[in-house]
């Protein structure tokens, strides 16, 4: 049976993540930082809570520490969580809140990654996927036609582009564990307001396509629903 870890999903994307590789028959580890929203998620879907703060080493070594005793072995890693950060004039944003926005979607995937790499390399295969953005693409955001391209938003735009390229040098460098980003697409969620056109099934596509690939399918990739996106 496939052990699937994913942060950041007591709602939205990471929820649905959840929900749906249950059904595809994973056993998911349902990881959040707050314990009674976490928990409470986590026995509605029939998964095991496992509290995790990714901006805090002693919480992500925990969440590890937890795992090994208790499963022994992980197969997916789901680095989901994510913020949008301040809502603030680019001339205003001060490096505070570039920092507060990359410590959860760039170091945070960074301090996850490193603390359960020792399990992922005890399963036959191990698969990270990092849920990034279409609005960490140079070519989506130069492209009017596309929503990227009407959308400004430097910090999180640039933290997802650092963690997209994140991914394909942790893919590059260590062969023996597959790493691909996926693009959720426009998809309905607190980030956005519950603005976008897609549902959060539809949005979750491509990050279950990947975590429920077999040993030869891709990594270093960056796909979404439809397939390879444009970087």
């Amino acid at each position: 049976m496939t052990t699937t870890f994913i942060t950041g999903a007591n709602k939205s994307l990471g929820y649905e993540t959840a929900r749906r590789l249950l059904e595809a028959g994973h056993t998911v580890l349902l990881g959040a930082r707050d314990p009674e929203r976490g928990r409470a998620a986590a026995e509605a879907l029939g998964a095991r809570f496992v509290r995790i703060d990714v901006t805090d080493d002693a919480s992500v070594e925990a969440a590890a520490a937890d795992v090994a005793a208790h499963e022994g072995v992980l197969d997916v890693l789901v680095n989901n969580a994510g913020v949008g950060g301040a809502q603030a004039p680019a001339d205003e944003l001060t490096a505070a809140d570039a920092l507060a926005v990359y410590d959860v979607n760039v170091f945070g995937v960074v301090r996850v990654t490193r603390a359960f790499l020792p399990l992922l390399r005890g399963s036959g295969n191990p698969l990270v996927v990092n849920v990034t953005s279409g609005l960490g693409s140079f070519a989506a955001t130069h492209d009017p036609d596309r929503v990227e391209g009407r959308v400004t938003a430097p910090l999180y735009a640039s933290s997802k582009s650092a963690l997209t390229m994140l991914t394909t040098q942790y893919a590059r460098a260590l062969p023996d564990v597959r790493f691909n980003a996926v693009d959720p697409g426009y998809t309905a969620t607190d980030l956005n307001g519950h603005s976008g056109p897609q549902t959060v099934t539809e949005g979750t596509d491509a990050v279950v396509e990947l975590a429920t690939s077999g040993p030869d399918g891709p990594t270093g990739v960056f796909r979404d629903r439809y397939g390879v996106v444009p970087w």
